[in-house]
C-alpha cells in the first residue's frame, strides 16, 4: 500500500495521448531500444514512497522527539490550510496471498480483533493527549491491511466511530479503504459509507485463473462487478482497482482479457503495479520460482500492453504506476498542479503530517519518520501501556530534506531543478555526470541545474530517482533489499 511532505512545484504538466491498441495480445509495443535499456537499467531499486528509504533509516526518534516533529508539522500544515493524513493498518486476513508484501496476520480466530482494535484506540488516545489536540484537521484517512473488511460491519462502526469523532474533516477530504472482494459485502460498504467513507479500493491483481491460483487469490470478475455496482448504488464516488503486472504465469493474452473485463467495470482510477519478487522477505513467494515469472523484457511488455489498453480506454497516465479517468481527483491534481505522494501512494493534494496507527504502520512528519512495532503482541502491549509504539524511524538531515523534495518532484511531475539556495545541497553536483548516460539513452533531458524525464520513459522513473539517492550511492545494500526497478 504504496504508502514527501512538501508540495512539488510543477513546471510542466504530464500529458497522456491515446494510442491505438495492439493488433493482437502478443504484440504489446515497446519504444525502440527499450529491450536494450531494460537490460541496462532493470536493477534492484527503491520505490521511493519516502526518502531516505526504510533500509537507510539510521536515527530513530525518541517518543518525545517524534511528538515534537509531529507537533511542528501539524502546526505548519494547519497554517497552510492543509490537513493531516491518518493511516490505520488492520493486518488480519483469512488466508495468505503470496504476491503480497504487506504486514499481515493470517488467522480465522476473530477473537483477536477486539484486543487489537482496543490497542489502536489507545494509541490514538495517546497521540491526542501527547499532542494536546482534541480535534485533528484531516484531509485523508485510509484503512489498509491486511483486510479491513475482515471486521464485521458492526465492529467497523464500533471501533472506527471514536477515532473519526476526533477528526475535523477539511473541504475535499476523503476517507478510503482497501477491500478484498471475496470477503466484502454490501453491509460492509454501507457501514463504512455511514462513517463517511467514499472511496473503495479493490485488490484485483489479475482475473486469469492460472495466475489467481498461483498467488492464492481466486475471485471472479462477476463478483467484483457486483461489488462495484453495490458501491455505486450506495453512493461511493470513487472506485480504485489494484492490478499487478509481472505475476507468475501471466501472459499478454490473459492480461488482455483481464483489462477487457476491467474496462467494462470502469473504475475511476487504477494502480497498475509491478510485482515485487522478494522471497527473502516473503517466504510465501517461494511457492513459484523465477522460471515462472516473466523476464525483464516480458514484464515491461505486459506493462506496455496494459498502459496501451488503459490510454485507449480513456484513462490518463498519472505518475509512476497510476491511471485515472478525466473526472477523477488524481487527474485533476495533475492538471491543477497539486499531485502528491507518500507512503499511502499518490493523492490529489498535499497532506501533512501522516499519523500511522496500528501494527507496523508508518508515520511521516516530513522531518522525521516513525514505524510502529511489526510484531502484533509487542505492538498491543506497548500501545495499551500508553506508549507511542515505535520500533524504528529516522530524523532527516538537511541534505535528506532537500533530496527528498527532488525525488518527490520527479515522482509527481517528472522534473526537478536545484537553481535556488533552498533546493541545493553539495551532493547535487554529482548528478549531471551520473545522469549523462541516461540522457544519452533518451531517458531524460539535462538542463542547467535540473533535469526532466521524457514522457515515454516513465518506466525508468525509479532509476532516475536513484540519481538523487545519496545514501544508496554511498553505501549499496550488502544483501537483497529491493525489487527490480522496471
Amino acid at each position: 500500500m504504496t504508502r514527501q511532505r512538501k508540495t512539488a512545484t510543477m513546471t510542466s504538466t504530464p500529458t497522456s495521448t491515446p494510442i491505438s491498441p495492439p493488433t493482437s495480445p502478443q504484440t504489446a509495443t515497446m519504444t525502440p531500444g527499450v529491450p536494450d535499456l531494460l537490460k541496462k537499467y532493470n536493477q534492484p531499486g527503491p520505490r521511493y514512497t519516502s526518502y531516505p528509504t526504510v533500509p537507510y533509516w539510521d536515527q530513530t526518534p525518541t517518543q518525545d522527539q517524534w511528538i515534537a516533529h509531529l507537533d511542528q508539522e501539524l502546526t505548519a500544515s494547519q497554517s497552510r490550510g492543509h490537513g493531516a493524513a491518518i493511516y490505520l493498518h488492520i493486518p488480519f486476513c483469512e488466508q495468505l496471498c503470496t504476491f503480497c508484501g504487506c504486514n499481515t496476520h493470517i488467522t480465522k480466530k476473530y477473537d483477536r480483533v477486539a484486543p487489537y482494535m482496543a490497542a489502536v484506540g489507545q494509541e490514538w488516545e495517546t497521540y491526542r493527549q501527547r499532542l494536546g489536540r482534541e480535534q485533528f484537521d484531516v484531509s485523508e484517512m485510509h484503512l489498509g491491511g491486511g483486510t479491513p473488511t475482515y471486521l464485521t460491519p458492526d465492529d467497523l462502526k464500533t471501533y472506527l466511530s471514536p477515532l473519526i469523532s476526533h477528526m475535523r474533516r477539511l473541504d475535499g477530504s476523503e476517507l478510503s479503504f482497501e477491500a478484498d472482494p471475496r470477503v466484502t459485502s454490501r453491509q460492509h460498504l454501507q457501514a463504512l459509507k455511514d462513517l463517511g467513507f467514499t472511496r473503495l479500493s479493490l485488490g484485483i491483481q489479475d482475473f486469469d485463473p492460472q495466475v489467481q491460483t498461483a498467488i492464492n487469490r481466486v475471485q471472479s470478475a462477476q463478483s467484483v462487478a457486483r461489488l462495484c455496482d453495490a458501491a455505486r448504488d450506495i453512493g461511493y464516488t470513487s472506485i480504485n482497482f489494484d492490478l499487478i503486472y509481472g505475476l507468475p504465469f501471466q501472459t499478454p493474452a490473459a492480461l488482455t482479457q483481464t483489462f477487457e473485463q476491467v474496462l467494462k467495470m470502469r473504475p475511476d482510477r487504477i494502480a497498475f503495479y509491478g510485482y515485487a519478487h522478494i522471497p527473502w522477505i516473503k517466504p510465501g513467494q517461494r511457492s513459484y520460482g523465477e522460471a515462472d515469472l516473466p523476464d525483464g523484457q516480458g514484464k515491461h511488455a505486459l506493462y506496455a500492453l496494459g498502459r496501451e489498453m488503459l490510454t485507449h480506454g480513456g484513462y490518463h497516465d498519472v505518475g509512476l504506476d497510476h491511471f485515472a479517468l478525466p473526472h477523477d481527483g488524481l487527474w485533476r491534481a495533475v492538471t491543477h498542479q497539486t499531485l502528491f505522494r507518500n507512503f499511502m501512494g499518490y493523492m490529489p493534494r498535499q497532506v501533512s503530517p501522516m499519523i500511522g496507527l496500528g501494527v507496523s504502520a508508518i508515520g511521516d512528519a516530513w522531518t522525521a519518520f516513525g514505524q510502529n512495532e511489526k510484531d502484533l503482541k509487542a505492538y498491543q502491549s506497548r500501545a495499551m501501556a500508553g506508549e507511542i509504539p515505535l520500533s524504528r524511524g529516522h530524523i532527516l538531515t538537511q541534505e535528506d530534506q532537500i533530496l527528498r523534495r527532488h525525488i518527490l518532484n520527479l515522482m509527481t511531475t517528472g522534473t526537478t531543478h536545484w537553481d535556488q539556495a533552498e533546493t541545493f545541497t553539495d551532493y547535487l553536483l554529482t548528478v549531471p555526470e551520473r545522469a549523462k548516460a541516461m540522457a544519452d539513452d533518451g531517458i531524460l533531458t539535462l538542463e542547467d541545474h535540473g533535469l526532466s524525464i521524457h514522457p515515454d520513459s516513465r518506466a525508468f522513473m525509479r532509476n532516475v530517482a536513484m540519481l538523487f539517492d545519496a545514501r544508496l550511492s554511498r553505501k549499496a545494500p550488502s544483501k537483497p533489499t529491493f525489487s527490480k526497478t522496471v
